[in-house]
């Protein structure tokens, strides 16, 4: 059997000239675990070329959603960002990854730092029951150049509520917190910044960052994961996995081409 299933594409999305996202048709058989991710793309002269891409859907939904970065030089994204509804793309059959819940210790604050296109597991993990049964309070920090990159941000604020399933947990214990570093908006700055001036805390009622009753998940740049892992391996903080739960976990599966 294939490595890969065909699906079609339903509906496409350009939110800047940069990033864009699309849904797809699901294969009934594809099961897979809120935050993790899968090789997609496109085949090209008889061949696949695929990246890896974590799913925005959640893993009850009908349709697959995925979010992109366009590179005009980029081997995939330039073929990528030009799809149309009813064009086919490649969807990898095993789904992997270490963003996922199951490997994190109980804790009381679960927070999701994300900076770009990293905040596309996340969309999957704020909409999942479990997700708020584990833990009293979620904090979705999304940090972007600019205003018009905080994808998906009014569904956030003014769908995600009122959503059927998980609409009364998310406005009880949903805390959105985006960020952009070079426009003035509600909140400025550096996701590194913010956590240690203490003003991402501050502006959210919280006490510092705490490994004995926070966790974290990372997903983003190279540059921002692996200055956030520094962060809070020095507070304390030990990596996770599915073998062994840790206080944070971190998604090296970045696409940039």
């Amino acid at each position: 059997m294939s490595a890969y299933h065909q699906a079609e594409v339903l509906t496409v999305h350009h939110w800047t000239e940069t990033l864009f996202s699309f849904t797809c048709t699901r294969d009934p058989h594809f099961r897979y675990t809120n935050g993790q991710f899968v090789m997609i793309g496109l085949e090209v002269e008889g061949k696949p070329l695929v990246r890896a891409y974590s799913m925005v859907s959640a893993n009850y939904e009908d349709q697959l959603e995925f979010l992109s970065i366009k590179v005009p030089n980029g081997p995939l994204t330039s073929r990528l960002m030009h799809i149309q509804p009813g064009d086919t793309v490649l969807v990898g059959r095993k789904p992997v990854g270490t963003l996922v819940v199951e490997s994190l210790t109980p804790g009381k604050v679960l927070y999701l730092l994300a900076t770009g296109t990293g905040l596309a597991p996340f969309m999957a993990i704020i909409r999942d029951p479990d997700t708020y049964e584990r833990f009293e309070r979620v904090v979705l920090v999304h940090g972007c150049r600019t205003v018009a990159e905080l994808a998906y941000q009014d569904y956030i604020r003014d769908e995600l509520p009122q959503h059927e399933l998980i609409g009364e947990m998310v406005a009880a214990q949903l805390s959105y917190y985006p960020t952009v570093t070079r426009e003035a908006y509600e909140h400025t700055g550096r996701i590194t910044d913010l956590i240690r001036s203490g003003k991402l805390a501050a502006d959210l009622g919280l006490a510092p960052l705490s490994a004995a009753d926070d966790r974290v998940m990372l997903c983003g740049s190279p540059e921002m994961l692996a200055e956030l892992k520094t962060m809070v391996e020095e507070l304390g903080f030990v990596e996770g996995s599915s073998n062994a739960p840790g206080q944070f976990v971190i998604e090296k599966a970045f696409v940039e081409k």
